[in-house]
């Protein structure tokens, strides 16, 4: 028998050595930001299959680009407004002393991705932007241990017919390699089959993280995409799954990018449909390079693994999902424990 992957001990993107994440949120504008920090600069790259991505500094994470590492990643909602998430975090790392430093200068690198939360029955008529202030916010709470669900990029995210919310989950390899996912899922899309409880990602569950109900045993689900979410918006283009992978094995700029490609096949498995034009799904790929150099062979099974840890974040995302006042469409799991979103 092949040996199986095993989740880290704290079944978070955190498992891999050297990384925090901070979540910050706001009820009232059922919104917030997620922020993904190292413990030093990361090689990391990006690739985008969603129709209506929204990004700020992605094209440096280009292989061809001169730019080797950056410092953080963010994910925010807002659409647009939730870019300047990234400006509070780089005032933030400026501070503490982070960033390219260019002669006196001091830079930090600071990519990020947003999703539409617009629209979802919180209020937006702000005076002043607040997504820099929940930027920073998140900065300061980045750590080792956060919750899911109804948090940080997942404050007011939505699928086709629940809640989103905010997942991570992670594997050890059979050579001690560790990959793990982060992601704020609020896609066009079903993340369960018709009948509405079982994930599209079941066959990829580990310990019962999201029921253990297992796969839908009924065949034949090849329907058209029905969506409260688009009726409730009174409107398709208000979406988008974006999320970041992680390994400690050492990968080059290149590397990296061939493993947020792989990546994208978690979204595919996990929600239906995927990668539609009103989506802007989005994967960042990250190197803390602690572990060993990659080889090709390495690189196949380190994108496969984050492939199905993805698949699982989000299925987490939504089951860990809260409600709260005004909400437009209902949680997986309406009633349930206080402590069932804790990772």
């Amino acid at each position: 028998m092949v040996a199986a992957y095993k989740s880290g001990p704290r079944n978070l993107i955190t498992d891999v050595a050297g990384l925090k994440v901070g979540n910050a949120q706001d009820p009232v504008l059922k919104s917030g930001t997620t922020v993904l920090l190292g413990d030093a600069p990361f090689t990391a790259s990006v690739h985008v299959m969603g129709g209506a991505p929204g990004t700020r500094e992605t094209d440096l994470l280009a292989p061809d680009k001169t730019v080797a590492q950056v410092d953080a990643l963010v994910l925010s909602g807002g659409s647009s407004f939730g870019l300047d998430a990234c400006s509070g975090v780089t005032a933030g790392l400026r501070d503490a002393g982070r960033g390219l430093r260019i002669g006196a200068a001091l830079i930090p690198l600071v990519p990020g991705a947003i999703l539409f939360d617009l629209l979802n029955g919180g209020e937006k008529d702000w005076v002043e932007n607040p997504y820099a202030a929940l930027g920073r916010r998140a900065l300061d709470a980045a750590t080792t241990r956060f919750d899911l669900g109804s948090v940080g990029a997942g404050t007011g995210a939505l699928t086709a017919m629940h809640k989103g919310g905010l997942g991570s989950s992670s594997l050890v390899l059979t050579d001690g390699v560790t990959v793990g996912a982060l992601v704020a899922a609020n896609p066009v899309g079903h993340v369960t089959t018709p009948g509405g409880r079982h994930f599209w990602a079941a066959p990829f569950e580990l310990n019962d993280e999201f029921g253990g109900l297992g796969p839908d045993p009924a065949a034949g689900q090849c329907g058209p995409l029905v969506s409260d979410k688009i009726a409730a918006m009174l409107g398709p283009r208000a979406n988008t799954t974006i999320a970041i992978v992680a390994t400690d094995a050492t990968l080059t700029k290149a590397q990296c990018h061939r493993l947020s490609v792989a990546a994208h096949d978690g979204i595919a498995r996990a929600v239906v449909p995927a990668h539609s034009p009103h989506d802007g799904d989005l994967v960042f790929a990250l190197s803390t390079g602690n572990g060993p150099p990659a080889s090709d062979a390495d690189l196949a099974q380190i994108g496969h693994a984050a492939a199905l840890c993805l698949s699982r974040a989000i299925a987490r995302a939504v089951y860990a999902a809260t409600p709260a006042d005004g909400d437009i469409l209902p949680c997986y799991q309406p009633v349930k424990s206080a402590s069932a979103n804790k990772a």
